[in-house]
């Protein structure tokens, strides 16, 4: 479960936010294009990742940058 000390993000569509760094891949910029119930999906911006597709859950979400 996510961190219940943390404020619920407030995510839509068009938004930036920063994707936690997991197994090899470092925390990268990330543009969400669907918010799901337990997730989001959108496309990688910075990062070996850069241009892929991705539905990452919203723990993995550390903040918003617009």
């Amino acid at each position: 479960m996510g961190d219940p000390t943390r404020p619920p993000l407030q995510l839509a569509c068009g938004q930036h936010v920063v994707i936690a760094a997991f197994d090899d891949i470092p925390e990268h910029e990330f543009k969400i294009t669907e918010v799901f119930d337990d997730c989001v999906g959108g496309y990688s911006l910075t990062g070996p990742l850069a241009g892929e597709y991705g539905e990452p859950d919203f723990e993995m979400i550390l903040r918003v940058i617009d």
